[in-house]
């Protein structure tokens, strides 16, 4: 069996712009699907032909990953149009070499890039998910306690309305919020190993502790900030992507599906 174009799409989702934290099907970064039994192939184009290759490099390597992590494809291929470097990307990436053979006179390592970048999408999501608690009121105090137990967030979080509920006071009362900040932030949270357990602290500083109620505040600013740096960043990316989709007049990806 072949995957669907459902199911491609939905790993392709998961994919993120690792600067602006923000999926690649959501931004309208996916230009064609193509499936053919056991191998898909996808072509991504970003809003400009500069764009950092790091950046460009990150999202081909996890768009490959995530596709051939679906249990009917058995190799994926993703290649970058438009781009200054889509050569060195096209061919690094589809011939499974690292960032630093395709680009040995680069200044760093792709894995720093990823992980500075990733401690900032943690604390902009942190700061979606606290202010989605605020305004349902809790505390300040009650946040600084909170644990992944004490969440409980409905089986589809993405579905328009989806709730989740946030169990305080040992669980003696409940409030219910919308799933999605909620659920972003878990994932991440979870993904760069700042959440491990169910009965760890559920929000962290920037360092990774968790969170003080005296400092709450000043943790809460920091996040602010980091949310307001990529919400720049991506009203930038958005018009001239939004340019960009104009001169293709196009609306969404081509999916070519070989059944």
């Amino acid at each position: 069996m072949s995957a669907t174009p459902a199911d491609v799409r939905a790993r392709l989702d998961r994919v993120t712009d690792p600067e602006l934290d923000e999926s690649i099907v959501d931004l309208d970064y996916v230009d064609r699907i193509d499936i053919d039994e056991t191998s898909v192939t996808v072509h991504f184009t970003l809003p400009t032909a500069w764009c950092s290759p790091a950046f460009a490099w990150m999202m081909a390597t996890d768009a490959r990953d995530e596709l051939e992590s679906l249990p009917d494809v058995e190799t994926a291929a993703v290649y970058l149009r438009d781009h200054m470097h889509e050569t060195e990307i096209n061919e690094g990436v589809n011939e499974r070499q690292s960032f630093e053979e395709s680009f040995p006179d680069a200044d760093g390592e792709v894995a720093s890039v990823r992980a500075t970048l990733d401690d900032k999408a943690r604390l902009s999501r942190q700061y979606a998910a606290v202010e989605a608690l605020l305004d349902a009121g809790v505390s300040p105090e009650q946040l600084c306690e909170l644990t992944p137990a004490d969440v409980d967030i409905e089986s589809a979080p993405r579905r328009e309305g989806a709730r989740a509920s946030v169990y305080l006071a040992d669980g003696a009362f409940a409030v219910t919020v919308d799933a999605r900040p909620l659920d972003r932030y878990l994932c991440k949270a979870r993904a760069v190993d700042a959440v491990t357990g169910d009965d760890d602290r559920l929000f962290r500083t920037p360092e990774g502790d968790p969170i003080d109620p005296d400092s709450f505040e000043l943790v809460h600013r920091r996040g602010r900030l980091a949310q307001t740096n990529m919400t720049g960043q991506g009203g930038v990316c958005d018009a001239l992507n939004e340019s960009r989709r104009r001169k293709l007049n196009r609306d969404g990806p081509t999916v070519v599906d070989a059944d």
